[in-house]
């Protein structure tokens, strides 16, 4: 658990949310009036079989797509109010990305890359902040070497740093480990867990993997674009119990963002 006291206003907040692709034929209910809040300085685990909304969820909230209906914020921002230059300053400034193949400019140092963001935004690094991202994340060593001479782990680890760097009030991770070996996945998890505990920072991870969701606050889950339950300090055998649950249709959620609330060892409470 994180050692800082989580905000009463949450990081992200979709409410009512609706995303729907296509017309007639075609026409596809990604996520169906979801309601959700993430609380700051809080990590968790989105989850559900393929097609269940989650990566639809997480691009609607970090303005990547627009909603069909409803209300998705960052913060106190409802993002459907903002243009695209407004769009485009809330994602440099409070949105930070760890993508699952690192996304690095290959011609840059890691720390060039780590301060990319900041440079696009013409703003200079705090000193102070850049140390404790670069502690947190292990990179002191690496700073001045380019992608290619660094592993997968590593890499990551830039990217999770530069995702970073900008103070966001919110970091969305899709699959992060989903492209590295077991022990660098691991290492990144214990990475993105530590700025939540130590930098007070919020993540919002999508994963398939229980053994991920184990190193989170809370797991949530999806199933047909509904939030169908969620679990609290979740272990990997309570995760695992319920994804299955969730993929053969025994999930306990009613669908509108208020399933069952449960703790990690799966005892349920309201």
């Amino acid at each position: 658990m994180s050692q800082f006291s989580p905000s009463p206003e949450p990081a992200a907040r979709a409410t009512g949310l609706t995303k729907v692709y296509g017309k007639g034929d075609t026409r596809v209910t990604a996520l169906d009036a979801v309601t959700v809040d993430f609380a700051r300085g809080r990590f968790t685990a989105v989850m559900g079989p393929s097609g269940s909304g989650k990566s639809t969820l997480m691009h609607c909230l970090a303005g990547l797509e627009t909603v069909t209906s409803g209300s998705a914020r960052i913060g106190a921002t409802e993002l459907s109010s903002l243009n695209d230059r407004q769009l485009t300053a809330l994602r440099r400034h409070k949105v930070g990305f760890v993508f699952q193949g690192f996304n690095l400019l290959p011609t840059l140092t890691a720390l060039e890359n780590i301060t990319l963001p900041l440079r696009l935004a013409g703003r200079r690094p705090d000193a102070a902040w850049l140390e404790a991202v670069v502690a947190t994340v292990g990179l002191a060593g690496r700073l001045g070497h380019r992608p290619a001479e660094l592993s997968g782990g590593q890499q990551q680890r830039v990217a999770v740093a530069r995702a970073l760097i900008s103070r966001p009030e919110i970091v969305f991770a899709d699959e992060p480990t989903g492209n590295l070996d077991s022990r660098s996945g691991a290492e990144i998890l214990g990475f993105l867990r530590d700025c939540v505990r130590e930098l007070g920072q919020t993540v919002v991870m999508v994963t398939h993997d229980p053994a991920a969701a184990a190193s989170t606050d809370r797991a949530l889950f999806l199933a047909d674009g509904h939030v169908v339950d969620e679990l609290h300090e979740p272990s990997c055998a309570a995760v695992l119990d319920l994804m299955l649950g969730v993929e053969d249709g025994r999930g306990n959620g009613d669908g509108d963002g208020r399933g069952m609330h449960r703790e990690g060892a799966g005892h349920r409470t309201r």
